[in-house]
């Protein structure tokens, strides 16, 4: 029997993608929802273990496409371990990875028209566009790239859903306390570039981002206790 989805959500292993897993098994209920993660020779391996280990948590169903031309077609220090990670002076920094979530999104979606599913889910939030310069974090991106998944699909129905874009980092760990997973994917979600857990190298853009809205969280939420210190 062939196996049927309602929803296929991008999933790195890090917070904002796990989020938008629990948001997709909220709407449509476990059995309907599918993690997909991508292996592209990235810095580090632990954030696909995460993504594995939390799915399993869950019950959700999950899968890992390859896809290691992104190594040999474009450079970065995401796929280039020999390159240290640089950010700052008013540029994206060294991280960014020309046209990855366009590509998973193309790669989510043909995958959600074979399993029947009419949306892809993405952990994409505007505030890493704005301040770290990846161009392809952004409503507007995403909005360009459905229409196009929209023809390719023949489906007008189908959706790139990002319901996080237009939050901050703190709006979305408060979104997670609502749910009730905070505790468990500040534990078992990795952000940081190096493939550190919990606070990460504490130097990448992903982890800087991350513990300033922990920190940001954790001033306005002060009965909720952090697993480990955020200082």
């Amino acid at each position: 029997m062939k196996l049927q989805k309602k929803a296929v959500v991008i999933h790195s292993g890090g917070m904002d993608s796990s989020i938008c897993l629990a948001l997709a098994i909220r709407t449509f209920s476990v059995e309907n929802v599918l993690s997909l993660s991508f292996i592209y020779d990235q810095r580090h391996s632990s954030e696909l273990e995460q993504a594995k280990k939390i799915c399993q948590s869950w019950n959700v169903d999950h899968i890992i496409l390859s896809i290691p031309c992104l190594k040999e077609i474009t450079t970065n220090a995401l796929t280039d371990t020999s390159l240290p990670i640089q950010c700052g002076n008013g540029e994206a920094p060294n991280t960014l990875v020309v046209g990855r979530n366009g590509l998973m999104a193309q790669l989510g979606a043909i995958h959600a028209h074979e399993l029947g599913a009419h949306c892809i889910y993405m952990g994409i939030i505007g505030v890493e566009g704005n301040h770290s310069g990846y161009r392809d974090c952004s409503r507007a991106y995403m909005d360009l790239k459905q229409t196009l998944l929209r023809l390719d699909l023949d489906d007008h129905l189908f959706t790139i859903e990002t319901p996080l874009v237009d939050m901050s980092k703190k709006k979305t760990l408060e979104l997670a306390q609502e749910m009730g997973v905070l505790e468990f994917l500040l534990n078992e979600t990795i952000t940081c570039y190096e493939g550190l857990e919990k606070l990460g190298c504490q130097k990448c853009p992903a982890c800087i981002l991350r513990n300033e809205g922990i920190r940001q969280f954790s001033a306005e939420n002060p009965s909720f206790k952090l697993p480990y210190p955020v200082t």
